[in-house]
C-alpha cells in the first residue's frame, strides 16, 4: 500500500507499461481496503487514449469497484458547477478574431500585408490560446520594455490590442482554453476551503501547460494527492538535475518539465518514488540514453560516468540503426520489417512525425495488401471528398480551365446520383474533343455546340448541367461569408447530382462513406459559425475552407492490419509492441524546428511568463526517450533528402557518439 500523506510524488522508468502498471498500482493499494474505498478514488488522465486504455484495463480486472476517471480538459464535475457550461465553437472564436485582424490592416495597411491575414490570425490565436494556459494578462504582454528591440516588436503591440479585445469577448462566451482555466482556478479554490479526502492522482501529465502545472500542485497539497509521472529518469544524477535552473539552457532536456515541478513544490528528485516497483524493460539502456541526453553544459560527464556504465551489449543488443540513402529506401527498408513482423506473429509499431514517410511505409505495404493502422488517418483534405469539396470552391475564384474542368468530372463523386456510365462516356468523349482542339479554356457555345454532333441522347442535357454549375461561377467582390458558403454548398451537391439525380440520393454519394461523413461534420460546424465570417473575399474564403479541412480527419478502424500500427508520439506513450521503429530521426523531423513567432523573441516570452520554443523539444525528446527504452526497437534515417544531405537527430547524434567513445 502506497503512502500518499508522506509521498507525493511518483515516477515511472522510460519503457515501462505506464497505463498497465496505473491500474495495477491502484488495484494493490486498494487490495485490503473496503471496494467502496476505490470509487471513491478520483484518477485525472491527460488523454482521451489513456482514458480508453486504463478503462479497459480496469474492465479486465474481476471483483473491483472502478475509480473515477476524469480528462484534464472535462474537470466540472470536481468543480462542483451545477450549470454546465459550454465552450464557443472553436470556429466562431477565430472568425471573430479573423475579422479583428482583418478590420486593424485595412485601418492601417503598412502594418501587414492582406495575404498575410490567415497566417496572423493563426499564430494569434495560438499566442492567445497560451496566454490563457499560462495565465498572463495582456497587460503583461503590453508593458514590456521593447526600447533594445527592433522596430518590429514595438508595431506588434497593436496587435496586443486585438487579444485584448478578444479576451475581453471571451469573458461572456468563453473558449476552450479560458473555460478550461476557469475549471481549474475553482477546483483549486474549493479545495483549499474543502480538501479532498478521498486518493486523487494525476496521471500522465508532464505539466508542460501553465493550467496542467497549476492542478498538479493544488493536487499534491490533498491529503491523499499524489502525481504519477511518465517517463521519469531515475538514473540522473543530483549535479544534472541542478542543471535545470536557468530554462534558457535546458528547456529542451527531456526531464525539463518535471524539474520545474520538483523546483516550484519544493521537492528534491530523489523523493520521487518508484511507482509499484515497475521496472524498465532494459535499465542498462535508460542508464546509456540518460548519459547521453544530459543537459548540454553538464556532458562533460561522459568522461567520468560512461566507463562506469552497466553492460553496453546488454543495452544495445536490442537495438539497430538503419541509415538509408533516401526517404524512398528508409520507408522500403520499414515497410520491409513491419511485413516481417507480420510474418514472425509480433505487434509492430512505426514512431515518427514525419507524415511524409508513413505515408510512404503504407504505400509500400500495399504490395503485401497490409493495411497498416494508423492513428492519425488521412487529412480530410487529402481523401476524395476533400479534394472534391477543394475543386468546386476554387470555381468561385477564377475561371475554369480545361485540366481543372477534367480532374472535378473524373472525381467519383461528381455525378454519383445516377447515370453515371453515361457520365463517364460523355466526359471522355468531351476529354479527346477538348484535347484534340487544344482549347485552354471551356467556352459555352464551344460546349452546346459539341453536344450537338454527339450520339448520346443525353448529351444536350448533361453538356446543360455542366455550362450551369461548372462555367462563369465566380465571385468577384467581397461578400459575406454565409453567401459564399452557401454558395459552396450548393454547388457542390449540384454537380454531385449530376444532371439527372435519383431523388433517393439528391447529392449522390458526396456525403456517404466514412470520408464523407466527416466531411459532413466539417461543413455542420462551418455552417453553425458562418454568420460570424464577416465579409471576406472568395479567394479567402477557398484559404479557410482548405484549412478547416486539413484539421480534422478520416481514419478506418475496421480494414487496417492489428498488427501493423502507425502511431504517433502521444499514442507511443499509450500503448505497447513488441518491436517499436523509431523513423524519421533527423534534424528538423524528429525534432522539428521550432516555428517562427511573429509577436515575442525568447527573452521576452520569458520576462512575460510565456512558454519557450524549446518547450516543444523538450516534450518530444521526452517521448524519444520513452519510445527507446522498450525491448526491441530500431531507429531509422535517411542521409539525403531530394534536396541535399540530411543531419541526425541531435539525440541520436548524442548516442552515437557516446558509444563511440566508450567502445
Amino acid at each position: 500500500m502506497f503512502d500518499f500523506k508522506n509521498h507525493k510524488i511518483f515516477g515511472l522508468p522510460p519503457g515501462a507499461d505506464f497505463p498497465r502498471a496505473l491500474v495495477d498500482g491502484v488495484c494493490d493499494h486498494f487490495k485490503d481496503a473496503p471496494p467502496h474505498y476505490m470509487a471513491q478514488a478520483h484518477i485525472i488522465l491527460n488523454t482521451e487514449r489513456m482514458l480508453r486504455r486504463v478503462k479497459k484495463l480496469f474492465s479486465a480486472k474481476i471483483n473491483i469497484l472502478h475509480p473515477n476517471l476524469h480528462l484534464l480538459t472535462n474537470l466540472s464535475i470536481l468543480s462542483e458547477d451545477q450549470g454546465f457550461q459550454k465552450p464557443i465553437s472553436p470556429l466562431i472564436a477565430r472568425f471573430e478574431l479573423i475579422e479583428l485582424i482583418d478590420r486593424l490592416i485595412t485601418a492601417e495597411p503598412d502594418l501587414a500585408a492582406r495575404a498575410s491575414l490567415f497566417s496572423l490570425s493563426d499564430s494569434l490565436a495560438n499566442l492567445i490560446d497560451e496566454m490563457q494556459g499560462e495565465g498572463v494578462a495582456p497587460e503583461t504582454i503590453a508593458t514590456l520594455d521593447v526600447t533594445d528591440q527592433s522596430g518590429h516588436w514595438e508595431r506588434a503591440k497593436n496587435f496586443f490590442l486585438i487579444a485584448d479585445e478578444y479576451l475581453k469577448a471571451r469573458e461572456l462566451t468563453p473558449d476552450k482554453e479560458r473555460l478550461q482555466r476557469l475549471t481549474v482556478d475553482r477546483i483549486c479554490d474549493l479545495w483549499q476551503v474543502k480538501p479532498l479526502n478521498q486518493l486523487v492522482i494525476i496521471a500522465g501529465s508532464t505539466g508542460s501547460r501553465g493550467t496542467t502545472f497549476k492542478l498538479m500542485k493544488s493536487v499534491i497539497q490533498l491529503p491523499q494527492g499524489a502525481l504519477l509521472l511518465p517517463g521519469f529518469d531515475f538514473d540522473l544524477p543530483a549535479n544534472a538535475w541542478r542543471r535545470f535552473e536557468n530554462p534558457l539552457i535546458s528547456e529542451d532536456h527531456p526531464q525539463a518539465r518535471f524539474a520545474k515541478i520538483l523546483q516550484d513544490t519544493n521537492m528534491d528528485p530523489k523523493s520521487v518514488q518508484l511507482w509499484n516497483a515497475q521496472k524498465a524493460p532494459c535499465p542498462e539502456r535508460n542508464a546509456l540514453i540518460s548519459l547521453a541526453l544530459r543537459p548540454a553544459p553538464v556532458t562533460d560527464t561522459w568522461l567520468a560516468e560512461g566507463p562506469a556504465l552497466a553492460s553496453l551489449k546488454k543495452a544495445t543488443q536490442s537495438i539497430t540503426l538503419l541509415e538509408a540513402t533516401s526517404p524512398r529506401h528508409e520507408a522500403l527498408a520499414i515497410a520491409i520489417r513491419l511485413r516481417e513482423a507480420v510474418q514472425e506473429g509480433k505487434t509492430a509499431a512505426l514512431i515518427s512525425p514525419d507524415r511524409q514517410l508513413t505515408r510512404q511505409v503504407t504505400s509500400a505495404l500495399e504490395r503485401w495488401e497490409i493495411i497498416p493502422d494508423d492513428s492519425a488517418g488521412v487529412p480530410l483534405h487529402l481523401t476524395v471528398p476533400g479534394r472534391f469539396l477543394r475543386h468546386i470552391s476554387s470555381l468561385m475564384v477564377k475561371e475554369i480551365t480545361t485540366p481543372q474542368l477534367l480532374a472535378i468530372l473524373k472525381n467519383p463523386l461528381t455525378h454519383s446520383s445516377g447515370q453515371r456510365n453515361i457520365h463517364l462516356l460523355l466526359t471522355r468523349e468531351l476529354e479527346l474533343f477538348l484535347r484534340k482542339n487544344r482549347l485552354t479554356f471551356p467556352l459555352e457555345e464551344t460546349l452546346k455546340t459539341w453536344s450537338k454532333d454527339q450520339q448520346q441522347p443525353e448529351a444536350t442535357a448533361w453538356i446543360t448541367w455542366l455550362v450551369k454549375n461548372f462555367l462563369d461561377k465566380r465571385v468577384l467582390s467581397p461578400e459575406s461569408f454565409r453567401i459564399l458558403f452557401d454558395k459552396h454548398s450548393e454547388l457542390a451537391s449540384e454537380i454531385a447530382a449530376g444532371h439527372d439525380p435519383d431523388l433517393e440520393a439528391p447529392t449522390g454519394l458526396l456525403w456517404a462513406e466514412k470520408a464523407g461523413k466527416e466531411a459532413a461534420k466539417a461543413f455542420e460546424n462551418i455552417a453553425a459559425a458562418a454568420d460570424h465570417g464577416g465579409t471576406i473575399a472568395a479567394r479567402d474564403y477557398v484559404d479557410i475552407v482548405g484549412s478547416i479541412l486539413s484539421d480534422r480527419e478520416e481514419r478506418d478502424p475496421v480494414k487496417p492490419h492489428p498488427h501493423v500500427l502507425i502511431w504517433g508520439t502521444l499514442e507511443a506513450r499509450v500503448q505497447g509492441a513488441d518491436l517499436v521503429i523509431l523513423g524519421g530521426l533527423n534534424e528538423g523531423s524528429w525534432p522539428k524546428s521550432p516555428k517562427p513567432d511573429p509577436w515575442l523573441n525568447r527573452s521576452m516570452r520569458q520576462s512575460a511568463g510565456l512558454l519557450l520554443p524549446e518547450r516543444q523539444i523538450g516534450l518530444s525528446a521526452h517521448d524519444f526517450q520513452q519510445a527507446i527504452a522498450v525491448d526491441t526497437v530500431w531507429l531509422t534515417r535517411a542521409k539525403r533528402d531530394d534536396d541535399a544531405e540530411t543531419v541526425p537527430s541531435r539525440w541520436l547524434n548524442r548516442i552515437v557518439n557516446l558509444l563511440s567513445g566508450l567502445t
